[in-house]
């Protein structure tokens, strides 16, 4: 499965490059080689020419959380969330950052789908380079909502309090 066709994510913030195995509804294995070329090691200077810095652990998060959300619609009809819906990160708990990733290291995110009820789904896994476990992940909560609850119906009024007792 293309990342590209499920997530609405594009470079630079597109984070899985490929997927490597899932059993829908049930886990996911997909991979992500980190490379010098992102725009995060963009401005660092020719003093860190021996190896740059470790790979974002925000990024990390981020990453394995796409991995999770190509899982969450996996098994849905189309494969795509149900229309008119958008996936959100709704929380992480426990996450472990283990070990740094560097430019150069592929990481491989594991995600497996503990629990779903409704529209929310939960997660669990860890993330590896090579044997190396560098980050594990106890939990992430993972919500469909309708995109229309997300956007403002009239950008004029965007903002404004719409219960008559904040009005006051």
């Amino acid at each position: 499965m293309n990342p590209r066709s499920v997530l609405p994510h594009r470079y630079p913030m597109l984070l899985v490059d490929r997927v490597e195995a899932m059993v829908p509804g049930e886990s996911i294995a997909a991979t992500k080689a980190v490379t010098a070329n992102e725009p995060w090691y963009r401005d660092i200077g020719e003093e860190a020419a021996g190896r740059l810095p470790a790979y974002p652990q925000v990024l990390m998060m981020e990453s394995w959380a796409q991995a999770a959300g190509i899982l969450a619609v996996a098994g849905t009809a189309g494969g795509e969330p149900p229309a008119g819906q958008v996936m959100l990160f709704g929380g992480a708990s426990r996450v472990c950052f283990l070990a740094p990733v560097y430019p150069g290291d592929v990481v491989r995110h594991d995600a497996r789908l503990t629990r779903a009820f409704g529209d929310s789904l939960i997660f669990e896994g860890e993330s590896r380079v090579g044997a190396d476990l560098v980050m594990t992940v106890d939990r992430m909560v993972m919500a469909m909502r309708p995109a229309s609850a997300l956007r403002p119906h009239d950008p004029e009024t965007a903002g404004t309090p719409v219960d008559a007792e904040e009005e006051r």
